[in-house]
């Protein structure tokens, strides 16, 4: 069929109006009949046992109806299987209120349940606590020596360890004509999106639970609820068709969902449990990584030996892993690589995927290496970068699916004007500031799951479609809204994609970059399926003008069946239903990679990023005053808010690199700045001169929509960017981050 055009069109937001008037609900804020309130207690030591918790003076408090903690918990399931959720890392998943066993700082202890949420509050400052404090350990540099090899799982599908290594590092390293040797840390880091956790649950009768909950994934929640308390997956409903930034925060259930679960099916209530800003510093972070980098060349500046080795923290229960150390050698053709990631296993509880994790550390260490390499060679970084340049990903020896890097770099440093770059260090100035180029690559995984979609036509010639998918700022509603306008050839505004509820066809967990690539086919599936359905009932109704006529040899628009070549020849959409009883015309239909050829090559989506900055000579202050990011992403769905999910990773590796740290107090085994006050991120006086630039790239391999994500790679190249930068404009080389001004006094 002929389709009307949609794709690429930089459509705004369609529940942008919502969002910006207050209309858009999110979790915490449906209402409910009767509801009640929960406030959580959380531990204030680091590892132990609870000796006394005496809760008898918040029950006597007016309003006050329950004190859940680990002595009167309900029995429930606890699903024991290693998997509670579909990002589980492997390990014993956490479970709230279990014993009287403190794990971590924070660890939620009891749950205070009351008539107001204020009084939930003061209640739980009226509990009576004393522990038995044990030793702990929360400092990864001073634990090294406890570093091991990862437990392996179901996440390796996903999260694949480092490639085994190549040809002979030490001798090539050896015999390198310039070396360049790194050592990198950046602590830890916190999600901080505006939304706090919240989970409203509706009790309706008989164990069926209705859930308004803060996730990325509204079918992950249903399958945590129904495995932990024993539940039928068809009696929990999970809704979230909002969701105020997750960045990562929300993949797994956290633990507001398990409480107010808990307490609705104990009281057949209705419950909310919210956490507060603090809590939000008590599950999942970015985990502090020390990263160290040996990297050799020829005197001509091929890369010959690459080493990158990676420790991170993990808690004493879950084996979380990134990938960290597997891309240069995606990107980078060396024939001689060890890559090496270990774990520590701390008294901290299991860190969490935060925007590009993995990524964005490794990628910092790597492009910084690089940096130091073509300094040391005296040639140009981008020279250096395709003097290395390659269609193959090295590790694999697999041909890629697309590559544009090469005209991201090109188009990249045009717009920037990367050509005006002075080599020597603290060469230019602007009044009292030094000013510097930097710039690096960046890479992200091209992934794509399973996922359904369902297409239905009403009589008036409109159409729905369902996806469990969850839009958590990303303009999943959008663009899921022009695939289909775009396959059924029909306007925007007679579509309707209806989403983020488990009650709808699957779609897996919203995160790293691969929603669109995942549910957009599904979406495209349904939609063909659909008119093909519609033009099978055309050709059969009585005297039909298309009774001869194939699929291909008709188009769609504005309510009629058109034959191409006789325009003429039309059916009305109308006659369709009135012979089908008015009955709407639906259809279902799966999409997934063919599992017998999606291996077969390497997939990525690629960015060049060009940064300046100004370094104050006396006062070391560094601003990033220009920025262009250069992206290969396939086919851009919506141009508008595809530039917007990577100017706000732009935003975030500035963050990254100049601000964000919380800084845990390993005497106490507590994190001290969990305030938005305290943990430090951009405001509008930090943020410049950011522009995007999209390189076209055709892929249809990924899919048959030809897409790759962008939501993670715009934050990969970043960091080492503006180090880089920072040198160029110092003669300064920092590893660490976050970069404060007084490391450059």
């Amino acid at each position: 069929m002929t389709k009307l055009p949609s794709k690429g069109k930089p459509i705004s937001r369609l529940e942008g109006r919502l969002k910006v008037t207050g209309a858009a609900k999110y979790a915490g804020e449906y209402d409910a009949d009767d509801l009640l309130y929960g406030y959580v207690v959380n531990s204030t030591i680091t590892k132990g046992k609870i000796k006394i918790m005496n809760t008898s003076d918040a029950m006597k408090l007016k309003g006050v109806v329950e004190v859940f903690t680990h002595e009167n918990r309900p029995s429930t399931a606890w699903f024991d299987f290693q998997y509670a959720d579909m990002d589980a890392p492997p390990g014993t998943v956490f479970k709230p209120l279990k014993d009287n066993i403190i794990r971590y700082n924070g660890q939620p202890i009891a749950l205070v349940v009351a008539e107001t949420f204020e009084m939930a509050r003061y209640a739980a400052t009226k509990i009576k606590l004393a522990y038995q404090e044990e030793a702990f350990e929360t400092d990864l540099e001073a634990n090294l020596y406890k570093a091991r090899t990862p437990k392996k799982g179901l996440a390796s599908m996903l999260k694949p360890p480092p490639p085994k290594p190549k040809g002979n590092f030490e001798a090539a390293f050896e015999n390198a004509a310039v070396k360049s040797i790194g050592v990198f840390k950046h602590g830890t880091e916190h999600h901080n999106p505006m939304e706090m956790f919240a989970s409203t649950v509706i009790y309706e009768g008989k164990n069926k639970l209705k859930i308004y909950d803060k996730t990325q994934g509204t079918i992950n929640s249903q399958l945590y609820v129904s495995n932990v308390f024993g539940l039928k997956m068809k009696n929990v409903q999970v809704i979230a068709p909002f969701v105020g930034g997750a960045f990562g925060s929300g993949l797994r259930p956290q633990y507001q969902l398990f409480m107010a679960v808990m307490a609705s099916l104990k009281l057949k209530r209705n419950v909310r449990v919210t956490l507060d800003r603090s809590q939000m510093y008590t599950f999942g972070h970015r985990p502090p990584t020390l990263q160290t980098t040996k990297f050799g060349a020829d005197e001509n500046g091929k890369v010959n030996a690459i080493y990158h080795k990676a420790i991170g923290e993990t808690s004493q229960f879950e084996d979380y892993v990134e990938i960290v150390v597997n891309w240069a050698n995606m990107l980078y053709p060396a024939e001689n690589t060890l890559l090496e990631h270990e774990l520590v296993s701390l008294d901290v509880y299991t860190p969490l995927d935060m925007r590009a994790p993995g990524g964005s550390t490794g990628m910092h260490a790597i492009e910084i290496t690089m940096d130091d390499l073509a300094y040391k060679l005296n040639i140009d970084p981008l020279e250096f970068r395709l003097i290395n340049y390659s269609e193959i990903d090295k590790s694999s020896e697999k041909e890629y699916s697309s590559k544009e890097l090469r005209e991201c770099f090109l188009q990249g440093a045009r717009q920037f004007g990367w050509h005006n770059r002075n080599p020597i260090s603290r060469s230019v100035k602007r009044g009292n500031k030094l000013v510097g180029y930097g710039m690096a690559t960046g890479i992200w995984d091209a992934n794509r799951l399973l996922a359904r979609a369902q297409a239905i036509m009403t009589n008036d010639g409109k159409v729905e479609i369902k996806s469990a998918v969850t839009d958590i700022g990303t303009g999943t509603l959008t663009i899921m809204s022009q695939i289909a306008s775009d396959e059924l050839g029909i306007p925007i505004e007679d579509i309707t994609f209806s989403y983020a509820d488990s009650k709808m066809p699957f779609a897996p967990i919203q995160g790293g970059s691969f929603t669109t690539a995942t549910v957009g086919p599904a979406v495209k599936a349904s939609c063909k399926a659909l008119i093909e359905k519609v033009f099978d009932k055309a050709k059969y109704l009585n005297n039909s003008v298309l009774s001869e006529a194939k699929f291909e040899d008709v188009i769609f628009s504005n309510g009629f069946l058109i034959l191409k070549n006789n325009p003429e020849a039309r059916i009305n959409i109308k006659e369709i239903f009135e012979a089908n009883d008015g009955k709407e015309i639906k259809t279902t239909n799966t999409s997934m990679p063919n599992p017998l050829k999606f291996g077969k090559k390497a997939r990525a989506v690629h960015s060049a990023v060009f940064v300046e900055v100004e370094v104050d000579e006396e006062l070391g202050v560094i601003e990033v005053t220009r920025a262009v990011t250069a992206v290969a992403a396939g086919k851009i769905i919506n141009p508008k808010t595809a530039e917007s999910q990577i100017l706000g990773g732009m935003i975030w590796g500035i963050s990254k690199t100049l601000h964000e740290e919380t800084i845990l107090d390993h005497q106490f085994g507590k994190y001290m700045n969990a305030s938005l006050a305290e943990y430090h991120i951009p405001v509008h006086a930090d943020i410049h001169d950011l522009s995007v630039v999209f390189v076209d790239e055709k892929d249809d391999f990924i899919s048959d929509l030809g897409v790759k994500g962008v939501g993670e790679i715009g934050v990969v190249g970043m960091p080492p960017a503006i180090a880089n930068a920072i040198f160029n404009a110092t003669g300064k080389r920092i590893n660490d981050l976050p970069i404060h001004f007084d490391k450059l006094l």
